[in-house]
């Protein structure tokens, strides 16, 4: 996502902390466009549980005093630490030629301007605008937050806690979003008003020019085509409607019964390839229809090996399996492992898999401190051993990775190896809590079907004490 840079021009506003409301219910938002706010925040947020200890600073009073300037909104939030965290949140500010839409869009009906003043927004003010080509509200993944946290999650609880606060913020006054998006409320007012009065004088001036008050003809001039283009401004013409998204990828040709094969072609692997191509070409058709893709980085190509996971992780298949762990020099353990990382995060969790790295240790020591303070109460702190980029927990066979991307990686140990266990997350206490909990519920005694007339006692339990190894 490209970075929002807010403007350090125009108008800023500074609401007071709103009071403490814990143990309370009532939702953040009762107006239609607060909801839409909060909407954008959930639809675009990586992590549920963020969420939720959001809306537990925010209602508890944690979110201190909202400053709010044309594409920023920022507050100092509580957290666990004595020091209040500095959070904020970004907001595309609207271009000129959007502001101009847009307010044509609201000066075109006098019930537009007396709502807004009013602190409301009509949903047709919000339905016109967009059929403008001006995005009024923000959508999934239009809010950037920030935080001086050590969390990196997307977001933080306490930029998390300020949107729920800004959500608030709007129900009761309309125009905070507006200067979000760029203008302040006297600005916007004042060219209303201006906007409402030359409608009123083009208006008058057609009535009398139908009534028989015909105004003169300009004077004739000669042509000059250049400078007539230039002065009609034309605009270049749209772009062609995207691509329709199909609901699945096609499913290749048939070649194993139907085709004679050529020699030295195998039927069986080129449908698998067919099959495979169908299906990545759709998801790079679906991340190019997405939000902001132009603002994102193209993935980067895929080495023989993350190709063969990859392959691997997408056809589970036992021949599949079997002819790229003969073909790519790797054991089937090897590969196994491979496939499983895959799973959970991509190349970038094969990276964390094969490689062992030295993060910074003030990195580190952040990560500590946010371990700490996100760790339950009323359970003990696991003691943790440190190697690199690797911290295990002291007599469990469980353990956490640390990748170049930001994100913790659990692992579980089978036998003397460690294996991929769970998705990542930027949040060590998130991660350490999941693979403990697997471990848990690995060790314990598996349930038991009993015929109906006998005792449990009758057979001794089966107990499941590792994971099943990947691949099997």
């Amino acid at each position: 996502m490209s970075r929002r840079i807010p403007s350090s021009k125009g108008p800023v506003r500074t609401f007071e902390a709103l009071p403490s409301a814990r143990g309370s219910r009532a939702p953040f938002a009762e107006s239609w466009w607060g909801r839409e706010w909060l909407r954008a925040l959930e639809e675009s947020s990586l992590d549920s549980g963020r969420l939720q200890r959001g809306r537990t600073y925010a209602r508890g009073g944690a979110v201190g005093q909202v400053t709010v300037a044309p594409g920023s909104a920022a507050a100092p939030v509580k957290g666990s630490r004595p020091a209040p965290y500095r959070s904020r949140v970004l907001v595309e500010q609207l271009t000129d030629r959007q502001w101009d839409r847009l307010l044509d869009v609201i000066a075109e009906r006098a019930a537009n301007i007396a709502a807004l003043l009013d602190g409301e927004m009509p949903a047709a003010l919000a339905d016109d605008a967009a059929a403008a080509g001006v995005p009024l509200l923000p959508g999934p993944r239009g809010l950037d937050p920030e935080c001086s946290c050590p969390d990196w999650g997307y977001p933080c609880k306490h930029a998390a806690a300020l949107c729920y606060q800004l959500a608030r913020l709007l129900d009761r006054d309309p125009f905070v979003l507006l200067l979000l998006r760029g203008r302040g409320e006297r600005e916007l007012v004042d060219e209303l008003g201006r906007r409402s009065t030359a409608r009123a004088a083009a208006e008058a001036a057609a009535y009398a020019a139908t009534a028989g008050a015909v105004p003169a003809a300009p004077p004739a001039r000669a042509s000059d085509p250049a400078a007539d283009a230039f002065a009609s401004r034309v605009e270049l013409p749209p772009l062609p409607a995207p691509p329709v998204l199909p609901e699945r990828p096609g499913r290749g040709p048939a070649l194993v019964d139907t085709a004679v094969p050529e020699p030295g072609v195998d039927p069986a692997a080129l449908e698998l390839l067919a099959a495979d191509a169908a299906t990545r070409a759709h998801h790079m058709l679906a991340a190019a229809l997405a939000t902001h893709h132009a603002d994102t980085a193209p993935p980067a190509p895929l080495t023989e090996w993350q190709d063969a996971a990859r392959l691997a992780a997408a056809r589970p298949t036992r021949e599949v399996f079997a002819r790229i762990s003969a073909s790519c020099g790797r054991t089937p353990g090897e590969l196994a492992a491979a496939t499983r990382a895959w799973r959970h995060g991509g190349a970038a969790s094969l990276e964390v898999l094969e490689e062992a790295w030295s993060p910074p240790t003030a990195l580190l020591e952040r990560a500590r401190a946010m371990l700490k303070d996100d760790w339950p109460e009323d359970i003990p702190l696991p003691r943790l051993r440190t190697w690199r980029n690797r911290w295990t927990v002291e007599g469990r066979g469980t353990q956490l990775r640390y990748g170049r991307d930001g994100r913790w990686y659990p692992y579980t140990k089978d036998g003397t190896a460690w294996w991929p266990a769970g998705p990542p997350d930027p949040d060590p206490a998130v991660v350490l809590t999941s693979v403990l909990h697997l471990e848990a519920s690995s060790r314990a005694p598996a349930p038991q079907r009993v015929p109906e007339g006998q005792h449990a006692s009758a057979e001794p339990g089966m107990r499941r004490t590792r994971p099943p190894a990947p691949g099997r």
